[in-house]
C-alpha cells in the first residue's frame, strides 16, 4: 500500500509540474505573439518660433467727443442718422440762426458807424494841426481833437472785436463733427430748444478708425517688454476674441504706462489698430497677444502626447524599432495644444500622441498615424507668463 501510494503521489507531482510548466509556456507565447499597439505619433521639429505675451484688456475709441451746442436756440435740423460714420466738419445739426445774423448786423452797423465818426475826427485833426503851425489854433484844441481820434479808434476796436463775436456765435448755429468716427444714439431731437448748458450734449462722436486697447502684464514681464521694445522695431499686437479662438485684428504697441498698479502687481500698455474692417468696437473685451521676439530653432510638442506621472511630466518616444521608451520632460509655457521642451526630446525624434494608457516602456507600436509638429506651433513663457507663438508667413495654420 506504501508503495502504491508513492507512485500515486509521484504521479501528481509530474502531472502538477506538467501543468505549470505548460502554463509559464502559454503565458510566454502569449507575450510574445501580444500584437503591436495602435498608436499616432507626433514628429517633433524645430523652428523659429515667435515669442510673446498675452494679456486680458479692453478696446477703447482712439477719440470720442460728446457733441454739444455752443449756443442757445432751437434746433431746426438734425443732419446725420444715428450709427452714421460722419467726416471731421461734416455738418450734424442747424439751430435756428436768425437771431445770431441779426445781432451780427447790428454790430457790422455799429462799426461802420464809429469808422466814418474816426474818419472825420483824422480829417477833423489833421486841419487842426495845419492851422495849429500857422499860430491859429491853440494847443489845447490840437491835444482835444488828437484825443478824440485816438477814442473813436478804440471804439472801432471794439465794434469790430463785437461784430467777430456775433460772427462766431452765428457760425455755432451750424454744428459739426470734430473729427472722423461714428455717430451714437441722437440725445435730443429736432425741434427742441437747446442751450450750451446742456449736459446730455447733442450726440457721442467716437473714432474707430484706428482703434485703441488697453491691456494688462505682470509687472514680471516688463523687462522683457522694455528690452524688446528698446530694439527700435514696433511691436506687433493682435486682437484675439475672448476666448481666444479668432484673431479680430492687428496692431502696434503704442506706450507702456509710467507706473505699475501696486495693489495688482500689474502694468497697463495701450496698442493702436487700423480697424479698417470694424472687427473691434469700443468696450469690447479681448486678448491682447502681443510680439516679443523670436527663439531661435524651438522645439515643441503637443500637449496631448505628454503624460503627468509621479516623477514629472513624461512622453513616450517611438524608437527605430517601434518600441517606445518612456522619455522624462522638462516643459515651458503650455499655449492651446502644444509644449515648449526645454529638455527630453530633440528634433527629429516621434512621441506618442494617442494611445499612451495601453503602452508601458518596450511596449511595441503600430504607427497609424504622423503628426507633423512645427516649432510656429507653439512658444515659451516669458518672465514665467504664458508667451504664445504662431505659424511664420508661409507655414501653414493646424
Amino acid at each position: 500500500m506504501n508503495r502504491k501510494h508513492l507512485f500515486a503521489a509521484a504521479a501528481v507531482v509530474v502531472v502538477g509540474v506538467a501543468v505549470w510548466r505548460m502554463g509559464v509556456f502559454d503565458t510566454d507565447s502569449k507575450k510574445v505573439a501580444a500584437p503591436a499597439v495602435p498608436v499616432v505619433v507626433a514628429e517633433i521639429k524645430s523652428s523659429d518660433v515667435p515669442l510673446y505675451v498675452t494679456g486680458i484688456g479692453t478696446v477703447q475709441a482712439y477719440s470720442t467727443v460728446l457733441v454739444r451746442p455752443r449756443v442757445d436756440g432751437e434746433l431746426t435740423n438734425v443732419a446725420f442718422r444715428e450709427g452714421q460714420q460722419v467726416k471731421k466738419g461734416e455738418m450734424l445739426a442747424q439751430i435756428d440762426s436768425r437771431p445770431f445774423r441779426a445781432a451780427l448786423d447790428t454790430a457790422l452797423a455799429a462799426l461802420a458807424k464809429d469808422e466814418a465818426t474816426l474818419a472825420n475826427a483824422k480829417r477833423d485833426l489833421a486841419r487842426t494841426q495845419e492851422v495849429a503851425q500857422k499860430g491859429y489854433a491853440s494847443r489845447q484844441q490840437l491835444d482835444s481833437q488828437t484825443s478824440q481820434v485816438a477814442s473813436l479808434t478804440a471804439a472801432v476796436q471794439a465794434d469790430k472785436a463785437l461784430a467777430e463775436t456775433a460772427r462766431i456765435q452765428l457760425g455755432y448755429t451750424t454744428i459739426v463733427s470734430p473729427l472722423d468716427g461714428r455717430a451714437g444714439i441722437r440725445q435730443i431731437d429736432q425741434g427742441n430748444v437747446v442751450r450750451a448748458a446742456d449736459a446730455n450734449g447733442l450726440v457721442t462722436i467716437t473714432q474707430t478708425q484706428p482703434i485703441a486697447a488697453v491691456f494688462t502684464l505682470p509687472q514680471r514681464a516688463l523687462g522683457s517688454v522694455v528690452d524688446a521694445q528698446g530694439k527700435g522695431k514696433p511691436l506687433r499686437v493682435t486682437a484675439l476674441s475672448r476666448d481666444d479662438a479668432k484673431e479680430l485684428s492687428e496692431g502696434a504697441l503704442e506706450l507702456i504706462d509710467n507706473q505699475i498698479d501696486p495693489s495688482t502687481g500689474t502694468i497697463r500698455l495701450k496698442a493702436y489698430f487700423p480697424n479698417t474692417d470694424n472687427k473691434l468696437w469700443p468696450g469690447e473685451f479681448i486678448t491682447a497677444r502681443l510680439q516679443l521676439g523670436d527663439k531661435l530653432q524651438g522645439v515643441t510638442v503637443l500637449s496631448r502626447a505628454v503624460v503627468r506621472g509621479a516623477n514629472g511630466p513624461f512622453a513616450y518616444a517611438v524608437k527605430a524599432d517601434n518600441t517606445v521608451e518612456l522619455r522624462q520632460l522638462e516643459l515651458g509655457a503650455e499655449f492651446q495644444d502644444s509644449f515648449i521642451v526645454k529638455a527630453g526630446l530633440k528634433a527629429g525624434d516621434k512621441v506618442v500622441a494617442d494611445g499612451q494608457l495601453r503602452l508601458a516602456p518596450g511596449s511595441a507600436v503600430k504607427i497609424v498615424e504622423v503628426l507633423d509638429v512645427a516649432g510656429g506651433k507653439t512658444a515659451p513663457v516669458v518672465d514665467g507668463e504664458a508667451a504664445h507663438a504662431e505659424p511664420k508667413d508661409g507655414e501653414p495654420k493646424r
